[in-house]
This record gives C-alpha cells, sequence and structure tokens, in this order.
C-alpha cells in the first residue's frame, strides 16, 4: 500500500520560513518523481514544484520560484519543500505527490492528474 504522509506546515508569519516534509512508503520512490501541489478553499489545486527520480531536474511555478526549493533524499524515501520569505499569498494546503510515468525527452509533470498518489496535505497560514 502506497502511503505519502505531509508535513511540517504551522501557522506563521510572513516573511518566515518553513521546511515541508513528505515521507513515502509502499512504492520503489528512486523512480517516481515527485512533486508538490497546494489549494485554497474554492480554487483547484495548484501546481508549486517537481523533482525528477534522481534530484538532478527541478521546475517551479513562476509564483514560487526564488523563494521555494524542493529536494529530496532517496536513502530516507523523502521529498522536502524548503519555503522561505513566506507571504499571505501562500497560505493554503499543500499536497506532496508522486508519479511513476515516464516521459520522453524527460519532462517534469505540472498537472495533478500525471500523478499516482497524494499525501494527505499539510496546512500552512501566513500571516501578515
Amino acid at each position: 500500500q502506497v502511503r505519502l504522509v505531509d508535513s511540517g506546515g504551522g501557522l506563521v508569519q510572513a516573511g518566515d520560513s518553513l521546511r515541508l516534509s513528505c515521507a513515502a512508503s509502499g512504492l520503489r520512490f528512486e523512480t517516481h518523481t515527485m512533486g508538490w501541489f497546494r489549494q485554497t478553499p474554492g480554487k483547484e489545486r495548484e501546481f508549486v514544484a517537481a523533482i525528477n527520480y534522481s534530484g538532478q531536474m527541478t521546475l517551479y511555478a513562476d509564483t514560487v520560484k526564488g523563494r521555494f526549493t524542493i529536494s529530496r533524499d532517496n536513502p530516507k524515501n523523502t521529498v522536502y519543500l524548503q519555503i522561505n520569505s513566506l507571504k499571505p499569498e501562500d497560505t493554503a494546503l499543500y499536497y506532496c505527490a508522486a508519479s511513476s510515468r515516464v516521459y520522453i525527452p524527460e519532462r517534469l509533470p505540472e498537472q495533478s492528474g500525471d500523478y499516482n498518489y497524494w499525501g494527505q496535505g499539510t496546512q500552512v497560514t501566513v500571516s501578515s
């Protein structure tokens, strides 16, 4: 049984930093692309960042470039999202996701439908 467990969210002030974690089990983690998405009430899930199986390729949404960093530790089956300079508009439920899809040439998926497995989400709330 595949399980993704998101953690690390919280209530912070604008300008603070957070590191979200996603621990995976029940899958060959080192073969999966990992992504982070976020969602606010009444809106569709939004792509935030993705990282390929080896960690050598990353992709970010324009809205988070320069502030968010995605990374992974394959021996620990964990993917991270470092969030710096938090803004109130970053407030959302953050989800990690895993994709087993293979793209030739290699690319990182940005659509939620391209991901097979999802975490339960971790809430990030940023006060101004």
